[in-house]
Parts: structure tokens; C-alpha cells; sequence
């Protein structure tokens, strides 16, 4: 029989890369770590993981089953997060940090229903670009889009996003569209100062490639990307999220040079101290709802 514990055990091991460091997140000996891969390779009748003294990697067996098992342990904690807002047992205070614009644009008009339904939350969000230390300076949990490397954090998905590369009307007419890597390279880019100019990584037929364009502006907010864009300073790589009403009104134009930009996600990242909060279950629950899939932002 199947236990949830250990799907749940499987799913934390292939996201860490380790059986080790999984016990550190869950909190666990790493013999019952080991117990419970074990139990759950017998349950299956199946090998989930390679193991070595240097090295862990999923079978082949092991990818098939984690998609659906991730799927699986995000359902139950979503399921556990909507008693708990049925029950309106939900108080205290919620320190939260986000992107500015994403903050602005998105999170924000989300967040009220949220608060609306659980008048017993005092909700504290600050807007801003840098990434917070979450732990050192007090914060529940931040939004973030993009990777995140750090593993003290528990990184919970709220949605998709599409980056593209766009530009002004007005620029392509004078500098040309560029159609291929090498004529992409030659042009003004508008780059994430927090990201730099590394920040231009595209999905081609021959795989990933990292594109270095000239630096026109480099600033840490989308929205100055954006209207830097439109002025005809250069091509930026923008979230749609960003970009999207500015390309349906025609004041962007999105640049297809044969490979296009690698996808990211969105996510609520909580240090593991937070793990068993039922406000941040409940709030995780609520955006991946309002935010939907594929995003609102992304739907015509």
C-alpha cells in the first residue's frame, strides 16, 4: 500500500539531490529517509533511484513517477490548505515580499479576496527587487520569479512565466529585425540589473545559448525595462506578464531570432521553518487558483 509520507519523502529527495539534505529539510534520521524510498520502491515493484556513495540520480522509472507524485503532494497540501481557510481559523500577522511590478500588477489585486475571506490575517507586503534575506529579516515568505538556488528555502509553485524579447516599432525600422543568434548580438539590450547580461539564456534546435548583446540600459525594475523598450532604447527580455499589453497595443513588438527564451516559474519561497504554516498553505492555495494555468496574464 501506498503512503503518503513517502511519495512525499520521494518527491523531497529528487528536488534535493540528496537523501542527506532531504533529511535535513523534513527534519528526519536519514535511515528513515532511506526506510521510506525503500518502503515506496516496494510498494511499486519499481527502482526510483540510482544510489552511490557520491552521487544520487533518478531511473528512468523515477522521472515517470515524479511528475505525478509532485502533482500528488501539491494537491493533499492544497486540499489541507482549503479546510483551513473553510474553518476561518486563520489569524496573526504575514510578512511578505515581492517583485515590485509583479506586486503592482498581480499579486496585489490577488491578495485582497485572500484577505477579504480571512479578516483575522494583518498582511505586511513590501514591494521590492532586491531578493530579501527571508530568514534574517523577518519575512514569512517572498515571492519570487525565476530560479532558486538557496536550500535552505522551500520553493512552492504558484505559475508559469513566459519571457520574449521584444522592442519598439520605431527601434526594429531603424536598426533592422534580427532573425538569427548572431544578428541578435549585435543589438542594444536592455538588461535586469540583478541578473546582468547572463540574463539572455534562449532554447534553440541545437540547445540553451547564452546570448550577450550590447548593454543600452541595465536597471532593477520591469517596468522601467518596458518603457526604456518602448522609447526605442533597445530589445529587452521581458515576463509577459510585463510586456503583455504593451505587445497586444502595438507599442512592443516580440522578436522570434530562431531560438526562444528558456520558461520560467513564479513561486513562493518560505524558509523551512515555515513549512508546516497553515497561513502560507492557505495563501498558496488561493494564487495558484487566482493566478490559474496557463496564467491569467497569459490568456487572450
Amino acid at each position: 500500500m501506498l503512503k503518503l509520507d513517502a511519495i512525499a519523502t520521494f518527491v523531497q529527495v529528487a528536488e534535493a539531490g540528496s537523501i542527506s539534505e532531504a533529511a535535513r529539510r523534513l527534519r528526519l534520521a536519514k535511515s528513515v529517509v532511506s526506510e521510506r524510498l525503500t518502503e515506496l520502491e516496494r510498494s511499486l515493484g519499481a527502482v526510483l533511484l540510482h544510489r552511490s556513495t557520491r552521487r544520487l540520480s533518478l531511473t528512468e522509472d523515477g522521472v515517470a513517477f515524479l511528475d505525478r507524485a509532485g502533482r500528488i503532494v501539491r494537491e493533499v497540501e492544497d486540499a489541507a490548505a482549503e479546510l483551513a481557510e473553510r474553518r476561518g481559523s486563520l489569524t496573526g500577522p504575514l510578512r511578505l515580499s515581492a517583485p515590485v511590478t509583479f506586486g503592482r500588477m498581480h499579486l496585489g489585486p490577488a491578495l485582497y479576496p485572500f484577505l477579504a475571506a480571512h479578516p483575522g490575517i494583518a498582511l505586511s507586503l513590501e514591494l521590492d527587487d532586491r531578493r530579501v534575506d527571508i530568514a534574517a529579516e523577518g519575512y514569512d515568505a517572498a515571492i519570487r520569479h525565476g530560479s532558486v538556488e538557496d536550500s535552505r528555502l522551500v520553493a512552492l509553485r504558484l505559475a508559469t512565466s513566459r519571457r520574449c524579447l521584444v522592442a519598439s516599432p520605431a527601434y526594429l525600422a531603424q536598426h533592422g529585425v534580427p532573425d538569427s543568434i548572431d544578428e541578435l548580438e549585435r543589438h542594444r539590450g536592455i538588461f535586469y540589473a540583478h541578473r546582468g547580461v547572463a540574463d539572455w539564456r534562449l532554447m534553440g534546435a541545437i540547445g540553451p545559448v547564452l546570448v550577450r548583446a550590447r548593454v543600452a540600459l541595465a536597471v532593477n525594475n520591469g517596468d522601467v525595462m518596458r518603457d526604456a523598450a518602448e522609447a526605442g532604447l533597445g530589445i529587452a527580455m521581458l515576463p509577459s506578464f510585463i510586456a503583455g499589453e504593451a505587445l497586444r497595443a502595438g507599442r512592443l513588438v516580440a522578436i522570434h531570432p530562431g531560438a526562444e527564451p528558456e520558461p520560467e516559474v513564479i513561486a513562493l519561497v518560505h524558509a523551512e521553518r515555515g513549512r508546516s504554516s497553515a497561513k502560507l498553505r492557505a495563501l498558496v492555495a488561493h494564487l495558484r487558483r487566482a493566478f490559474g494555468d496557463p496564467p491569467v496574464w497569459d490568456r487572450d
